[in-house]
């Protein structure tokens, strides 16, 4: 099972693997503070996607068809995720505002997708 949460939510025995899945570290978050298994870097959106994209709902189907497009040319980032999903629950933390407009949520979807997964929120 994949799962997403804000990396300001404390962690709990729910969490399974955890991962950061953003480029940049998230504002105000110490290291020690964030329990978890690895930083992905590389299966966060591209700085250009990002800075193009800034949050912007309006601009969220076309983020949605390039972020997908990114990760579908990047099948080596992903790799640890999915073989973690496949030994139990992983936590794909996101450090974004928006709940419902984050790469998150895409990269959730991505990974259910390519589990065979029945699409799920959060």
């Amino acid at each position: 099972m994949i799962q997403i949460k804000r990396v300001y939510e404390p962690p709990d025995s729910h969490d399974g693997r955890r991962f950061l899945v953003e480029r940049l570290w998230p504002r105000g978050m110490k290291k020690e503070n964030l329990a978890m298994e690895g930083w992905l870097k590389d299966v966060a959106p591209s700085a250009a996607l990002r800075q193009w994209f800034g949050h912007d709902p309006a601009k969220w189907e076309i983020f949605r068809q390039r972020y997908s497009a990114e990760l579908e040319n990047n099948p080596a980032a992903l790799a640890p995720l999915l073989d973690a999903a496949r030994q139990g629950t992983v936590t794909l933390l996101y450090s974004a505002h928006d709940r419902e407009h984050n790469s998150a949520l895409l990269l959730k979807s991505f990974l259910d997708e390519r589990l065979g997964n029945a699409p799920t929120n959060g």
